[in-house]
C-alpha cells in the first residue's frame, strides 16, 4: 500500500493526468477551528494509506475571511472518486467530526480544468517559477447552462488580459475551470501576495484589469449573474509517498 505523504507544495493545476478536479467549501467558524480543522484533516488522512492511484492530489486552503477552508481534491475521473466515497470517505469524515464538531459542509463543485496562463516570467523556462502567497478564488455564476458560454466567456478573459495594458506584477497565474452543469467558471489565480492582489482591485478598472473595452465585455457577458472573489493561503497538501 502507499503511504500518505504531507507536502508543502503548491497543486500543478494543470496537470494534465488531472480528469475530475472538484472544490469544495467548509464553514468553520474561526481562525482557531480553521487550524484545528486542517489538522484533523492531516491526521485523518496520514494514519491511513492513500485511498486510491487515481487521486493525484488533496489540497487543503484557509480562507483569509477567518472562517473557511477550500478544498481542492484532483481525481483522473469521477468514476473514480465515486469509488473513493462509497469506501474511503466516511471514516475520514467520522474523525475529522470527532475532532472538530460542527464543521458546516457548503457542497461540492465538480470541474473540468479548461485552460491556464501565467506571466511570462512564470511559464516553464529559464527563471524558477515564483512561489504563490496567495490564492484568488474566483467563482463566477451564470443564468442557467450553456457549455458554449462558459468557453466564450473564458476565452474573453484572457483576450483582454493578453491586451492589458498596466498588469500588475504580483499575478503568477490563472487556473480555468468549467463546472460540469455548464452554469459555473472558478479561476484558481495564484499571486506572489494577498497585498498585490488587493492593489491591482483597487486600480482604475472594476476588478484586477484596466478600464478597457475588452475587460467591459467580459463584465458585462450576456447571462453573467455573479461574481464572488475570495483569498486563501495553502494550509496543506496530501500526495501519495
Amino acid at each position: 500500500m502507499t503511504a500518505t505523504h504531507r507536502t508543502d507544495s503548491h497543486p500543478d493545476l494543470a496537470d494534465p493526468r488531472v480528469g475530475a478536479p472538484f472544490f469544495s467549501t467548509w464553514r468553520v467558524g474561526t481562525p482557531l477551528r480553521q487550524r484545528q480543522s486542517v489538522e484533523a484533516i492531516a491526521g485523518a488522512w496520514e494514519r491511513r494509506p492513500w485511498p486510491a492511484d487515481d487521486l493525484l492530489g488533496y489540497h487543503v486552503h484557509t480562507g483569509h475571511d477567518a472562517s473557511t477552508l477550500l478544498h481542492y481534491s484532483q481525481w483522473t475521473s469521477e468514476s473514480a472518486y465515486e469509488t473513493f466515497v462509497k469506501s474511503h470517505r466516511q471514516e475520514r469524515v467520522d474523525e475529522i467530526d470527532t475532532a472538530v464538531p460542527g464543521i458546516e459542509r457548503l457542497g461540492l463543485g465538480r470541474y473540468r480544468h479548461y485552460r491556464s496562463g501565467g506571466t511570462p516570467a512564470d511559464r516553464n523556462g529559464p527563471v524558477p517559477r515564483r512561489v504563490p502567497g496567495c490564492v484568488v478564488i474566483v467563482d463566477v455564476e451564470f443564468e442557467g447552462p450553456d457549455p458554449d458560454r462558459q468557453r466564450a466567456w473564458v476565452d474573453a478573459v484572457f483576450e483582454a488580459l493578453e491586451n492589458e495594458p498596466a498588469p500588475h506584477p504580483g499575478g503568477i497565474s490563472a487556473h480555468f475551470h468549467l463546472s460540469t452543469d455548464g452554469t459555473r467558471v472558478l479561476n484558481y489565480a495564484e499571486w506572489d501576495s494577498a497585498r498585490s492582489h488587493l492593489e491591482a482591485l483597487a486600480a482604475s478598472g472594476d476588478g484586477i484589469g484596466s478600464a478597457t473595452a475588452l475587460w467591459e465585455r467580459v463584465q458585462t457577458w450576456p447571462g453573467l449573474k455573479s461574481s464572488t472573489v475570495g483569498r486563501y493561503d495553502h494550509a496543506l497538501g496530501l500526495v501519495p509517498a
